[in-house]
């Protein structure tokens, strides 16, 4: 099934039917979507999280995270305040830097669902593992836009796509909860139209900066 980008609103085309799931590419934005005739209900899509073991004290995740840890430390002091947003069951980057005093607050549309969180501004925010989840990307980008204060960042974690992967073969499409996956146009396009000054596409993770 065709339908406009989830982001751009460009047109998108056929990309690949993987046991018997769709997948779309934007013509414009070079994102590649799940056709949404395969999302899971929300209640499956909420046990598959509570299967994910992002456990605070599992020292193989905190080694994971780890790049993004130490550069919110190296890039902030102490003082700044920052959301872990889908924070899911684990919250392992907030609790590592609570142990650093930083003040990190939580939200989570399953986990943590207290929009209280969403109704102030941020210094930094961490979005680890959470935007391949996105159904509608360019409403949650405005949003994660809208809270950051100015000069404040983004930090996104996710596996970027590109040519060179055999789409076929390649593990991050596997997960039913993945539903939009990003090229480093994806990243450039969001960067340009949705009102932030820059974008840093590391080898470890990602940063958008208001």
């Amino acid at each position: 099934m065709k339908m406009p980008c989830s982001l751009c609103n460009c047109n998108t085309r056929n990309f690949e039917t993987i046991n018997d799931r769709e997948f779309l590419q934007c013509v414009g934005c070079k994102a590649i979507l799940l056709s949404p005739e395969h999302y899971l209900t929300p209640q499956a899509e909420k046990f598959r999280y509570s299967l994910h073991k992002n456990d605070v004290n599992d020292p193989g995740y905190i080694a994971f995270v780890s790049p993004i840890i130490e550069k919110i430390r190296s890039s902030h002091n102490t003082d700044a305040i920052g959301l872990d947003f889908g924070c899911g069951t684990g919250p392992v980057i907030a609790s590592e830097l609570k142990k650093s005093e930083f003040r990190v607050d939580l939200y989570d549309p399953y986990f943590k669902p207290d929009k209280t969180a969403l109704n102030k501004k941020y210094d930094f925010i961490i979005c680890c593992e959470v935007m391949e989840h996105f159904k509608n990307p360019l409403k949650e980008f405005k949003l994660l836009r809208s809270l950051l204060k100015e000069e404040g960042k983004l930090y996104c974690k996710t596996e970027i796509w590109n040519e060179a992967i055999n789409f076929k073969d390649w593990h991050y499409k596997n997960d039913q909860t993945h539903v939009f996956f990003y090229d480093r146009e994806t990243l450039k396009w969001i960067q340009e139209n949705l009102d932030f000054s820059k974008v840093e596409i590391l080898d470890k993770f990602i940063v958008f900066t208001a």
